[in-house]
């Protein structure tokens, strides 16, 4: 493609797919996006068609490609960032999808994770994996799928199946079926993949039972992902990148050293902090995950995961009629000076760290006669504050003590909400300039890959802050609104009931 170069990014979400085009610098040049809708077969299963989630890529990044062409910009490496644990199993031959794909929110193998537990294996996959036993990642959707859709399983043996995150379905579709791939965070998100070893575990496929025969090859996050097929976009376009999406985002906010973490609040909200070459066995039930891959040396992480931030505001919208658009939250919120003693747990799909309770359901307690629509907009918000706050102290717990939070994602454009988030966790809390942190981020790696950057430190001294929240709660009312948020998700909790 003629042109000056770009980065094309391509961020494929739990609810839309976004492509944007990049400059070196992280401007944006041109972007589209196209929403997607959710499939919710039985109460706690949740899934997407997998061809919607590549009709949405090709068609955004077409559109982005398009426009970007227009205004004399080609792109010279794809990075590809996406939704993580979204489990997708396919045809080897044909490219069809053999079942719809089972998303991270999903909680139909929490039965499974429990008889696991209940037979010992949990240490096994905090040691190899570092991870929790939970249904929100892929090991028991894979197993799941091969056991529920008939012949599945023999099928995947004869090496006829091929088993995919959301990166490596793309990566498959974008190379005409040459490259069967993933990169290391996302492998590191199946319960497969061993951090010590570097790779999957052979002890850990026997456990969940997942033939190997379908698994990806496991690369760097900047390197070598194939070029597109001339069909998809009418030009071998390399693919230089791929992340998840909470590892891109640390990318993309340059949380580079250790003790550096960022937050990102979508769909759910997920906090990393930077652990450097050490992996963290958390005391508090975190998670240790790989941060990125580069010339075959991980870095790692300890996140916790919050599985509902955004979704609780959609769920005001669109369950509760309480808003007409997502973005009114603030304004109602603000109305009123506090939430009036009421406090909302999230826990439509369960709670996520540090509980990991798949049982857990939402509550909403504290009402009054008085309550109205803005206490319980407040009260979302404030929810999701709590939340990080909670994963900020497991995180202190291990040695990783927060000293500032970058920020990014939907809600970080609510200056409201963010002000909450300072005081509830006694730091401050950074917006950056760039608010496309998941984006920039596959960006950057594809730029390491192509050699358009040549290093980390080039991507953080790019980085700058737009606006700092310095923390203005007392102490004493800081310590009541905490403990009257334990007090509630007590309430939520599965054995309380």
């Amino acid at each position: 493609m003629s042109g000056e170069p770009g980065l094309l990014a391509i961020d494929q979400g739990t609810t839309s797919t976004r492509a944007i085009m990049f400059a070196p610098d992280g401007a944006v040049i041109a972007s589209a996006q196209e929403e997607f809708a959710q499939a919710y077969p039985k109460p706690g299963w949740v899934e997407h068609d997998p061809e919607v989630l590549w009709a949405t890529a090709l068609g955004t990044s077409r559109r982005a490609l398009a426009a970007a062409k227009a205004k004399g910009v080609s792109a010279a490496a794809i990075g590809v960032t996406n939704q993580r644990e979204t489990t997708i199993v396919w045809d080897r031959k044909t490219g069809a999808p053999i079942h719809n794909a089972i998303v991270w929110q999903d909680r139909r193998t929490a039965d499974a994770c429990r008889k696991l537990a209940e037979a010992g294996h949990e240490a096994l996959v905090a040691e190899r994996a570092g991870l929790v036993l939970d249904p929100y990642f892929s090991a028991t959707k894979l197993a799941w799928i091969l056991d529920h859709v008939p012949g599945a399983r023999e099928r995947a043996k004869r090496g006829e199946l091929l088993f995919g995150t959301v990166d490596s379905w793309l990566i498959w579709r974008l190379t005409g079926g040459r490259v069967h791939a993933t990169d290391a965070t996302n492998a590191s998100r199946t319960s497969l993949y061993g951090l010590q070893k570097g790779g999957w575990d052979n002890d850990l496929l026997a456990l969940f039972g997942a033939p190997k025969e379908v698994l990806p090859e496991v690369r760097d996050s900047a390197g070598d992902f194939g070029v597109t097929d001339e069909s998809v976009f009418g030009a071998a376009i390399p693919i230089t990148g791929v992340a998840g999406d909470q590892q891109a985002a640390a990318i993309g906010q340059a949380c580079f050293a250790p003790g550096e973490g960022k937050c990102t609040y979508g769909t759910g909200a997920f906090l990393l902090v930077n652990t450097g070459q050490t992996i963290v066995r958390s005391q508090a039930r975190l998670l240790a995950t790989v941060a990125w891959r580069l010339k075959g040396r991980d870095a790692f992480a300890l996140e916790g995961s919050i599985l509902a931030a955004g979704a609780t505001v959609q769920w005001l919208r669109d369950g509760l009629g309480v808003i007409g658009r997502a973005s009114d939250i603030e304004a109602l919120a603000a109305s009123v000076a506090d939430s009036g003693g009421v406090y909302l747990v999230p826990a439509f799909a369960g709670l996520g760290a540090p509980w990991w309770d798949a049982e857990a359901r939402g509550a909403l307690v504290g009402l009054t006669r008085g309550t109205g629509r803005a206490e319980i907009a407040r009260a979302a918000l404030e929810a999701a504050a709590h939340q990080t706050a909670d994963l900020a102290e497991a995180i202190a717990a291990d040695g990783f003590a927060l000293k500032r939070l970058k920020v990014d994602g939907g809600m970080a454009a609510n200056t409201l909400f963010l002000q909450m988030l300072a005081d509830l966790l006694g730091v401050e809390a950074v917006r950056p300039a760039n608010a496309e942190s998941t984006a920039w981020g596959a960006a950057c790696l594809a730029g390491l890959g192509a050699g358009v950057f040549s290093s980390l430190d080039e991507i953080r001294d790019g980085w700058k802050a737009d606006r700092a929240f310095a923390p203005a709660m007392d102490a004493a009312r800081r310590a009541a609104a905490r403990s009257g948020w334990r007090d509630a998700v007590s309430r939520a909790a599965t054995q309380a009931r």
